[in-house]
């Protein structure tokens, strides 16, 4: 399927595809969009089951994921392309560095883990929305992705946040939950051959430093950037340096 997306930054520059988490739709990416579309065309979509993308009924896996945003690539045109995904979207990244290798230039991977159990916490998380809605999650999950710090200085971007997740379809976040819980990408990373930059958060509790450290140690060449304070977006705690992080990292 193809995903809902948007397109910005120079017609000619050079493609970066921003792949989102569990539980968020494409704006998650706003404190990069200004810096990343300067240099790049930079192409954000909400994954299956959220934001204004389709909303299949059922159990998602990593290769749907994978396969859609290769579907979009395919739609836009785009051969090759650098990508970064933070959670999920780096699960997805992961794959799509693995089994579409020609497709990936450089690959960023922002707090995410190769294996994220126990399964059963995924399908518990996943029977919750189904019977109350994301809401029910929204307040447990808010508070894994911006440390108690940041969300005291920034009460908008916490009320923000959590809206996006409880906005989250739950047929979609359940879905997603399933391709979480059956995932297992650690055989895959030896597979990895594009240039990869590792971004951890030092109070992470979903995805912690162990988690991207263990990524880091399988990719050949790959590197490893622990930040503090961040927690599971770091995206958001840590904006100009992961700005910088990621210019750095995708620069010819």
């Amino acid at each position: 399927m193809i995903p809902h997306y948007e397109l910005a930054g120079p017609v000619d520059g050079p493609p970066l595809l921003l792949i989102n988490s569990l539980g968020a739709d494409l704006s998650m990416w706003d404190p990069q969009l200004p810096v990343l579309a300067r240099r790049f065309r930079v192409i954000r979509y909400d994954a299956r089951g959220h934001g204004r993308s389709g909303v299949p009924e059922g159990r998602y896996s990593l290769e749907d994921l994978g396969r859609d945003a290769l579907d979009l690539l395919d739609h836009l045109g785009i051969a090759r392309t650098h990508v970064c995904g933070l959670s999920l979207g780096g699960m997805t990244a992961m794959w799509l560095a693995a089994n579409a290798p020609a497709r990936v230039d450089r690959l960023v991977l922002c707090c995410t883990s190769a294996l994220l159990g126990p399964p059963s916490a995924w399908a518990e998380r996943a029977a919750t929305v189904l019977a109350s809605g994301t809401g029910a999650v929204a307040d447990a999950v808010v508070a894994r992705w911006v440390t108690a710090g940041f969300a005291q200085e920034h009460p908008r971007e916490v009320v923000r946040l959590r809206g996006m997740i409880a906005a989250t379809p739950p047929v979609g976040y359940a879905g997603a939950c399933a391709a979480i819980e059956d995932m297992d990408l650690r055989a895959d990373l030896l597979r990895i051959t594009a240039p990869t930059l590792v971004i951890a958060g030092a109070q992470d509790p979903a995805t912690p430093p162990s988690h991207g450290s263990a990524i880091a140690s399988a990719i050949p060449g790959a590197r490893l950037q622990v930040l503090s304070p961040a927690a599971h977006l770091a995206t958001y705690e840590q904006a100009d340096e992961v700005n910088r992080l990621l210019l750095e990292a995708l620069d010819d």
